[in-house]
C-alpha cells in the first residue's frame, strides 16, 4: 500500500463509527484494519493532526474570523454534533477545523464536540441511525448531507442512488426526529459542488460506473437554501479556493475548501445567518 493511499484511508475512514462495539479499538487493531502497522498508522495519524492544526492556526489569523469568534452564540459547556457524509467524517473536514479553532481560541466556553459522520452514508442510512443522534441529546446539530444521495450510476443520465423525492423526505424526517432538546439549534450546510472533469477521470469511480454532476448538486442545494433553518452554502467556499478546491477524485474538497467552509460556518454563527 502506498504512504498516500494509507493516508487518503486514515484520513476519511473511520472504523470506529460503522463496526459494531468498536469505539474502543486499540492503536494495533485500528492499523490492521488498514492493512498497515502500528508505526505506520500512528506517523500517517499523526501527520493529519498537523495539518489540522496548522490549518486552524491559518483560520486564526484571519482577521473577520477573529472578530466572529467574539460574537458566538453559544453557551459556556454546549454540546455541538455534526452528522453528514464523508466531507464531513474527513479528519480534515470543517467541522474538525472548527472543533481545534475552537477548542483553541475559544477554550472559555468549554464546548463538546461529536462528529457522527460516516463516510459513504446515505440519507436513508443517516436517517436508520436517528435512536443514536438522539442519544446525544445536541445542543447544537450541523447537518451536511446528499452528495452521496446524488451519485449517478452508469452516466450522467442514469439512475441517482436515492431518488430526490426520497433525499428530501429523509432530510425531513432527520429534522424532525434526530434531537430531543426542544431549544436544540440545527444548521445546514448545502453539500459542496464537484469538478465533473476529476470525477469523470478518477479511475476508481470510472471503473464502478458512478459519477455526480454539479446540475443534482444544485437542486439539492436549492431545495436546502429554501429551509427556515440557517443554511450555509458551501459552494463560494469552493469558489475560495479556486484550483485547489478539490482532492484528486475532483468529489471530496481539499483542506483549502474546509478552511474557507469553517470560516463561513463560524460567519454564519456570529451572525445569526447562512446564506
Amino acid at each position: 500500500m502506498t504512504s498516500p493511499m494509507l493516508e487518503k484511508l486514515i484520513r476519511f475512514q473511520r472504523p470506529e463509527r460503522v463496526l459494531p462495539f468498536a469505539q474502543n479499538l486499540s492503536v494495533p487493531t485500528l492499523a490492521g484494519i488498514f492493512g498497515a502497522d502500528e508505526t505506520e498508522y500512528r506517523t500517517t495519524l499523526e501527520t493529519l493532526i498537523r495539518q489540522r492544526a496548522a490549518a486552524a492556526a491559518r483560520l486564526a489569523t484571519d482577521p473577520q474570523v477573529r472578530a466572529d469568534l467574539t460574537n458566538l452564540p453559544f453557551r459556556p459547556g454546549d454540546h455541538l454534533l455534526a452528522i453528514g457524509e464523508s466531507t464531513t467524517a474527513d479528519r480534515l473536514s470543517w467541522f474538525e477545523l472548527l472543533r481545534v479553532l475552537l477548542q483553541t481560541e475559544r477554550s472559555d466556553l468549554r464546548l463538546r464536540f461529536d462528529n457522527l459522520a460516516v463516510s459513504g452514508a446515505t440519507t436513508t442510512q443517516v436517517l436508520a441511525t436517528v435512536p443514536a443522534i438522539r442519544r446525544q441529546s445536541a445542543d447544537w446539530t450541523f447537518c451536511m448531507l446528499g452528495s452521496n444521495d446524488s451519485q449517478r450510476l452508469d452516466a450522467a443520465d442514469g439512475p441517482l442512488l436515492v431518488s430526490r423525492s426520497e433525499t428530501l423526505r429523509n432530510l425531513a424526517q432527520l429534522r424532525a426526529r434526530a434531537s430531543r432538546v426542544a431549544e436544540s439549534r440545527w444548521l445546514w450546510l448545502t453539500p459542496t459542488p464537484v469538478d465533473e472533469t476529476r470525477v469523470a477521470a478518477f479511475p476508481f469511480f470510472r471503473g464502478a460506473g458512478i459519477t455526480w454532476t454539479n446540475a443534482d448538486i444544485t437542486d439539492l442545494s436549492a431545495a436546502l437554501l429554501d429551509s427556515d433553518d440557517v443554511v450555509i452554502d458551501s459552494a463560494p467556499a469552493v469558489t475560495t479556493a479556486g484550483a485547489d478546491a478539490f482532492t484528486d477524485d475532483g468529489l471530496h474538497p481539499s483542506i483549502t475548501t474546509h478552511e474557507a467552509l469553517a470560516a463561513r460556518v463560524v460567519a454564519a454563527l456570529a451572525r445569526g445567518k447562512g446564506r
